[in-house]
Parts: structure tokens; sequence; C-alpha cells
């Protein structure tokens, strides 16, 4: 089966083009604006193409020149903050790069099936009476990139109902793991931590909210779950993945300190905090689970002691 991942270069692409690769019968093409491919274990395994989903015309070509059986869309603006800053940008990438691969699978009549990745943050405002959250809670979203992120997902429900589109959409909910970017909260966290131990700033961290909960789930499981869906998941359904349990991120902040030899100061940061922030949020994934069986299955000690080893590598090789 032939797979087309957008953003390979990024975060969650990189994985889950490793993943595929390490299960039989996939042949994995890549679809970036950079010429090359960034993680080195991928390289001469991945056939890429560069193109620009902003662009109909290259993202058309792109996908003539793959033929691909599946797409998973994975490419945007991921950062909640980056969207405050810059609507506009935010709102044009992840709504015009969905519709563009939609349109050039019309024109060429192609049956290929695409997952479509939102985001939780297309829920938005939760309540408590929302709680663990379902596929069919209220959408309420609390950042552009929220609001970016339905609009890609009702783009892609009405091209499947209008055009019959094979697609399938995903809304997964907090995912952390190595090589995931330092604006994300584990990875900067850990990041800090790998450059005190190492003398490179003074010991003490900048932090955000602390008190929010969240539902953390390893990058390497949601890849297994975007794999899972792509083969087995019903199109025009949309499904939650994440673990169903809630972490509040000063948890996260103290185990990753319990790894370090170091004494380290914490120190809030007014920038780092959100406009609104939501308190609790748990993800209800009885959905995929009753579709494809899928279960997380790293624990988030072990997941946490990865993204530090990853740092900890980083920081010496910078």
């Amino acid at each position: 089966m032939r797979a087309l991942i957008t953003g390979i270069n990024g975060f969650v692409g990189s994985h889950l083009a490793e993943h595929l690769l390490q299960q039989s019968g996939w042949e994995i093409w890549g679809l970036s604006r950079s010429p090359t491919i960034a993680l080195a274990s991928l390289q001469g395994r991945v056939t890429l193409l560069q193109a620009s989903l902003s662009d109909p015309q290259s993202t058309s070509e792109a996908i003539i020149v793959a033929q691909p059986d599946v797409i998973f869309h994975l490419a945007g603006q991921p950062f909640v903050p980056e969207s405050f800053r810059d609507p506009a940008a935010t709102l044009a990438a992840n709504t015009l790069g969905a519709l563009h691969i939609f349109l050039a699978l019309i024109a060429q009549r192609m049956g290929t099936r695409v997952l479509v990745v939102g985001t939780n943050e297309e829920y938005g405002q939760i309540h408590a009476e929302d709680l663990p959250v379902r596929e069919d809670a209220p959408l309420r979203p609390t950042s552009p990139y929220g609001v970016s992120k339905v609009a890609q997902s009702m783009l892609a429900l009405q091209y499947h109902l209008s055009h019959r589109l094979d697609i399938v959409r995903v809304r997964p909910f907090t995912h952390i793991g190595p090589r995931q970017n330092e604006r994300f909260v584990t990875a900067a966290f850990a990041r800090q931590i790998a450059r005190i131990e190492l003398g490179l700033q003074p010991a003490s961290m900048q932090v955000g909210n602390l008190s929010a909960c969240r539902d953390f789930t390893d990058v390497r499981d949601i890849v297994r779950a975007y794999a899972l869906l792509a083969q087995h998941g019903e199109a025009g359904e949309v499904y939650n993945v994440g673990s169903g349990q809630a972490v509040m991120i000063r948890d996260l902040l103290d185990t990753l300190l319990a790894e370090s030899t170091a004494v380290i100061e914490i120190r809030p940061d007014p920038s780092l905090m959100r406009p609104i922030d939501v308190p609790l949020i748990v993800c209800d994934a009885g959905k995929i689970r009753a579709r494809t069986g899928w279960e997380p299955s790293i624990p988030i000690v072990q997941t946490l002691r990865d993204i530090l080893a990853y740092w900890r590598q980083a920081e010496r090789t910078m």
C-alpha cells in the first residue's frame, strides 16, 4: 500500500513514517516544502516530493506523481500561541491545504483514502458534563487554531458527503514524545533541564500554567492509531485518539525533575500563559477502540524519559 504523508518532516509525520516502515506492505512517500528528508533514519527509505499545499497546482502534481492509496494529511500550523499572533496564516495553512488535496482527488477521479488529522482543540471550552469528551461533544474552539481545525474537519465532511471522497477524520488529544518542538510543554521542560545539566543556562526554568490537566499520549501510540484508522476507519466518521487519563502538567514537570540530579528553581512566565485555558481535558476513545482495538501501550513515565534523553543528546551535539 502506498502512503503519502504531508508534513513528513514534522514531529508526527516523521514518527508515522518510521512506524509504517516497520510494518509490512507499506511504500512511503512524503510531501514537504523542503527538498530533503530531515530525519536521517528516513533518508533513502522515503520518496520525497517537494510541493506547497498552499498552491493547488503543485499539490495536484504531487498527488498525480505519487498515486497514493492513502494520504495522511498532517501538514499545517500546529501551535496554539502562534495562532493568536497570526490567525490569518493559521486559518489559511490549516484549511487550504486540505481543500487543495480534496480538489486534486476530485479532478483526477482518484479513490484515495484521506486521513485528515484534527485536534482536541476543536472541542475547546469543555464543560464538566462533556467529560470524558466523546466525538459528539459540542465544538466550542477557544483559539484561532481550534477554529482552523474545525473548518478543516467540516470541509472534509462536506467533501465526503458532496463528492463521496473516502475521508476519515481524527481528533488526537495531546501527544508528546522525542523530537517534538520545544515550543510545546514537555519538550520545553526537558530541553531546559538538559541545558541546565550541561551548564548552558542558569538553574531556573520558565513555566506557564502548571495546574491544567491534559490527556497525554505518546506520539508513537498516536501514529499507530492513524495507521489502523487508515485501514479500518469508516469513511465520513471522526475518531478521538487519547489515553483516557488526565495528568496535571505540574506532575509531568515533577517527573522530569526527578530524573535529574540538578537543583532547579521554577519561575512562572506570564508570556507562556494562554488567553484562555481549559482546566481539565479527558478523552473518550471508545469509538476507535471498538473499531480497531487500539489502546495506548507506552507508559507516560517512559515517554518522559525518552523526551529527556532526546534533549540531552540534542544539546550535547548542538
